[in-house]
């Protein structure tokens, strides 16, 4: 479920990406290139259709992202416990002891 959810996000983003650079800014954007598409619809309802698909994307982007949380949640697992589990289960063991100092030689006999 979570996959499908996924592929959703990714998909609203993409058409997201896609609606904003058709959009008309401030430079004339890449809706200037599609002239006739604005003489047939007229200039204002091309631009509030892209605004309403702008935000709705926007919306649905929201959702998307708050369900994938939600089931992330219900799981009962967060990101933390997942890894302490792993490392629990490989085993990690206490570090090796430092080693202890050799002992000092002891010291030659004087010749009388």
């Amino acid at each position: 479920m979570s996959a499908i959810v996924s592929i959703l996000i990714l998909i609203t983003c993409i058409l997201l990406i896609l609606i904003v650079l058709v959009q008309n800014s401030k430079g004339g954007g890449l809706s200037s290139t599609f002239a006739s598409s604005n003489q047939v619809m007229g200039v204002r309802k091309t631009t509030d259709f892209l605004e309403k698909a702008t935000w709705t994307l926007a919306s649905v982007l929201v959702v998307l992202c708050l369900a994938a949380t939600a089931m992330k949640t219900q799981s009962g697992e967060s990101n933390m416990e997942t890894i302490s589990t792993r490392k629990a289960d490989e085993g990690t063991t206490a570090p090796a002891p430092a080693p202890s100092p050799a002992p000092a030689p002891a010291p030659a006999p004087a010749n009388p």
